[in-house]
């Protein structure tokens, strides 16, 4: 008798749970929500938005390593700079920029495609500043899908995620390294 009784209250409480027969009772109703009931709301419409989530499987960016090459005793080449820039989906100008700022040189593009930059550096070094490229202007900073557009609009750049469409501004690459090479050693000479 009690069981029958345990089983019906149960019944009845998972019946408001879920909002009936429908799933969806407070479409129709004035009164207030239960928390249970605004939770399942919300679930179910991320689920619906987000189909890939029910799977449980979530892209995940890899990336292939630097290649990392010394240059004589006083550089160091990057030689699958072109090949990571097409991976990640930017041009290669804003990827440079980003690298020499971070590295504190300078450098550029040669013939091949390879970046050289000034100083001795290894493959860890460049793999740790490309992850912070990679963290700031290319993964969604709300969702973390690697399906971005980097746009400029007037002095700003905005990533615009295709995954999730948010559109949030990012830090803009502060200036590189700039050597004074001339005017030092011309004032030491004059001083002198």
């Amino acid at each position: 008798m009690m069981d029958e009784v345990d089983e019906a209250e149960e019944a009845k409480k998972e019946e408001r749970l879920t909002g009936g027969s429908s799933g969806k009772s407070w479409l129709d109703s004035d009164r207030d929500y239960t928390y249970d009931e605004l939770l399942t709301r919300v679930f179910d419409i991320i689920r619906e938005k987000n189909p890939d989530m029910v799977t449980g499987e979530k892209k995940k960016f890899v990336m292939r390593p630097p290649q990392v090459l010394k240059v004589g005793t006083r550089k160091s080449s990057f030689a699958n700079f072109a090949d990571i820039c097409r991976l990640l989906h930017r041009q290669p100008k804003h990827v440079l920029a980003f690298l020499l700022a971070e590295l504190g040189t300078s450098g550029s593009v040669d013939g091949n495609n390879q970046l050289i930059i000034k100083g001795k550096y290894n493959q860890k070094q460049i793999e740790n500043v490309l992850r912070r490229y990679i963290k700031e202007y290319v993964t969604c900073h709300t969702c973390r899908s690697p399906d971005t557009l980097l746009q400029k609009d007037t002095r700003l750049f905005f990533l615009q995620c295709e995954t999730c469409g948010s559109r949030c501004s990012v830090a803009s690459i502060k200036s590189g390294f700039q050597a004074v090479t001339g005017k030092r050693a011309a004032i030491r000479a004059k001083t002198t």
